[in-house]
């Protein structure tokens, strides 16, 4: 090949000063003999490719010398990453922008640059394999062809929405004209990834191939289109599909396009509350795309991107998006050289869901498990639900049955501790019951030695009194899964004094091979997740009493940005583990975290949640239909009348929205200033991924930023007024109210 890249040479004349050597190129250009131009896309000393403001010059070069060289027929674009394509913006590049104006400058450098390759007299090829995400996926698009690896690694994606922005190089557009508007609303409104074969189906990718004959199959494209140019896309005699013919009926008219952009538009305010803008603009563009064409909705996306970077939300997002990558590189300690140990066995004790969640998720990153319950009944149930769960996978296509077979095949039971000897680390996930696991860690100790790593996934007792049965407590940890495990994506790791850093870097590693996103936090009743849920909770069964409804409250705290509100919470968690955690909370944080009768009535009622289909909510055949319904035989247990549905509520929404949150917040901060936390970001973390807190606000820590340390206080003493000590502002928040300080930046 003929090497064209603009790296510098030395002169070889008489000059012997040092010749300056310009930065090393993103982009190489070498010309095979048969004419086509080879670009690779290769960030220097980065794992990743990532599209920069500064590479722009690079690619305008690059595509020039495409279309001046006679000697070049095509042009094949690939990464020089082994796994990866180009996986989306440089987030820093984002994060620079200082005004809409730059915003918009940026996006139309973009879009200028796009247009010259999409536009280039001569076919480029994408070759992808690897993540081709947001703006590698646009880049793919404004190529002539698409070629994709079969791996599973291999895939499309605009997540832009999940940072609260929308793609900017327009790829949205493209999608659309290729796919259909449906396709390119569904894909810019979720942030999905669209795999390999569902590209192909989709007409977005020309062929799919085996890795090794990427390259090659993409230079035989690329000849091909300079032969005989871009081919039809339908052979002679097509007819098309019903589901083709449903697309045109619905996009192929203005009345079926008002129609679909008007459902989306509803579907999306409904499921966002109006909190994330950045869908709504994602439609507005493609509204204008189907009703006056490309050009004019490339202004709209430039305009709408500058809008969109400059919001709290697109910079709430964007701080969770450096968090969450931050957290993959952090080992759990401070100590660098710390070397994890090597687990690929683990032994699980309890086979109910949790622990059959924890199995799942294990085998599914290539750990062997040996799941263990007290009798055969009680172990099937538990390998029916791993079986059961793989199944769905299958059935998604995530999964083929020979892999099913595999990962099935790393999981065994048993009644004892036979066959667990060679684990290195060992999960209890039985009840709520400090002489059970105190138990559990002895006849573990006994049958796998005294080196094993004991961790347990207690949601509220501390680890320093399960470890007080251990004979090497420094091996004794916590990891505190949640609920259902192979969905929720945190792992709070808790450590002890004595808890050892490599015992800590080492289950922090089997968490990241888990999936899951893992923090690590210090001893002390509730922990992190668990002590800043209760007084959330607590504030929620207090509302209930003086008079507003189950409804009610929920529905505020969902408008409010929750996933779920706290009453359903209530009963996903548990009545009965509420009732079980309150007292120990009570005991050792006092009155803050005094809660209402309510939960003790429930439960000598029986009720104990979704799980026995009996509390706050009706479930299964007792809901008398598809959806659970307010059980108003709580309000007379209670002691409360039924609330009249068509009244109004004696507690105003936004008071109610306020209360419960600022309950959780103020105990987060009690929580810093206690030490449990390890920094600000940890702390923001748990609470959106473990327990579902707005993302759009960033999390308790980055929402006191925003709103000011001094505002904050000022909300909580309104109600220590009005109720007492439960409503205490932590003293590090008062601390910083006074001093006018941050958790994050000046």
């Amino acid at each position: 090949m003929t090497n064209t890249s603009n790296e510098s040479t030395k002169d070889g004349g008489g000059d012997k000063r040092p010749s300056r050597r310009e930065p090393p190129s993103t982009l190489r250009l070498e010309v095979d003999p048969q004419g086509v131009a080879v670009i690779t896309y290769d960030v220097p000393g980065e794992r990743v490719n990532t599209v920069r403001a500064d590479f722009v010059d690079q690619f305008l070069k690059v595509i020039d010398e495409i279309e001046q060289n006679p000697d070049i027929r095509a042009a094949v674009l690939r990464s020089g990453k082994p796994d990866s394509f180009i996986v989306g913006a440089d987030i820093d590049m984002l994060k620079g922008l200082e005004s809409v104006d730059d915003g918009i400058a940026m996006c139309r450098r973009g879009h200028e640059t796009v247009a010259r390759l999409a536009g280039s007299s001569k076919p480029v090829v994408a070759a992808v394999h690897g993540n081709a995400l947001g703006g590698g996926f646009e880049v793919a698009l404004a190529c002539h062809a698409r070629v994709l690896s079969d791996s599973p690694k291999t895939m499309f994606g605009l997540p832009e929405v999940k940072l609260g922005l929308l793609p900017g190089l327009n790829g949205l557009q493209r999608l659309a004209m290729i796919a259909g508007l449906q396709v390119a609303l569904d894909h810019g409104l979720t942030g999905k990834n669209m795999r390999a074969k569902k590209a192909r189906k989709l007409g977005v990718a020309n062929d799919v191939v085996p890795e090794p004959i990427l390259y090659q199959v993409a230079v035989e494209l690329a000849l091909s289109l300079a032969d005989s140019g871009p081919q039809p896309r339908r052979r002679k005699g097509w007819l098309p599909s019903v589901a083709e013919l449903s697309r045109f009926a619905l996009e192929g008219n203005p009345l079926g396009r008002s129609v679909l952009f008007k459902k989306t538009r509803e579907m999306v305010l409904k499921s966002t509350g109006g909190h994330y803008p950045a869908p709504c603009r994602i439609i507005e563009v493609l509204e204008r795309l189907a009703a006056e064409g490309f050009e004019a909705s490339k202004d709209v996306e430039a305009r709408v991107f500058g809008e969109l970077v400059m919001t709290d939300v697109s910079a709430s997002l964007m701080g969770l998006f450096f968090a969450t990558t931050a957290l993959k590189k952090d080992t759990g300690v401070d100590d660098t050289k710390v070397t994890p140990r090597a687990v690929e066995k683990i032994g699980v004790l309890g086979a109910g869901l949790m622990g059959a969640g924890i199995g799942a998720v294990s085998i599914d990153a290539g750990v062997h498990v040996r799941l263990k319950d007290v009798d055969v009944a009680s172990v099937g149930r538990g390998m029916k639900h791993i079986g059961d769960l793989l199944d769905k996978k299958v059935r998604r296509k995530h999964l083929t049955k020979t892999e099913r077979a595999a990962q099935l095949a790393r999981v065994s039971a048993t009644t004892d501790y036979s066959g667990m000897g060679n684990a290195p680390v060992v999960i209890e996930a039985v009840f709520e019951d400090l002489e059970l696991k105190h138990q559990m860690l002895r006849d573990v100790e006994a049958a796998c030695g005294q080196d094993v790593i004991f961790a347990s996934n207690t949601s509220s007792i501390p680890i320093t009194r399960i470890a007080e049965a251990s004979k090497a407590p420094q091996n004794v940890v916590g990891m505190h899964y949640f609920s259902p495990v192979e969905k929720m994506p945190l792992l709070e790791v808790i450590r002890t004094e004595q808890t050892s850093d490599e015992v800590v870097a080492t289950v922090v590693a089997l968490g990241k091979r888990q999936g899951k996103t893992v923090i690590v936090v210090h001893d002390g009743v509730g922990f992190y997740t668990s002590r800043i849920l209760g007084p959330y909770m607590n504030e929620a069964s207090y509302i209930l009493t003086e008079g507003a409804s189950v409804e009610c409250i929920d529905r505020a705290l969902r408008a409010w940005g929750w996933p779920v509100g706290p009453i359903t919470l209530l009963d996903e968690v548990g009545i009965d583990v509420a009732a079980h955690v309150g007292p120990i909370m009570l005991e050792a944080f006092g009155e803050r975290m005094a809660p209402p009768p309510t939960v003790t009535r429930l439960v000598e009622d029986g009720r104990k949640g979704r799980k026995n289909e009996r509390g706050f909510y009706r479930y299964g055949q007792a809901a008398k239909g598809k959806h659970k319904q307010v059980d108003e035989s709580v309000y007379e247990i209670l002691g409360l009348p039924v609330p009249d549905p068509k009244a109004e509520s004696p507690i105003p929404i936004g008071e109610i929205q306020q209360r419960c949150s600022l309950q959780l917040i103020n105990e987060a901060m009690h929580c810093w200033g206690d030490g449990v936390l390890r920094c600000p970001r940890d702390g923001d973390i748990g609470a959106i991924f473990g327990l579902g807190f707005p993302p759009f606000l960033g999390g308790p820590f980055r929402h006191v930023d925003n709103i000011g340390a001094d505002r904050i206080v000022a909300q909580i003493e309104v109600y220590h007024d009005r109720f007492g000590d439960r409503w205490t502002p932590a003293p590090v928040l008062l601390e910083m109210a006074q001093k006018g300080q941050r958790f994050y930046g000046a």
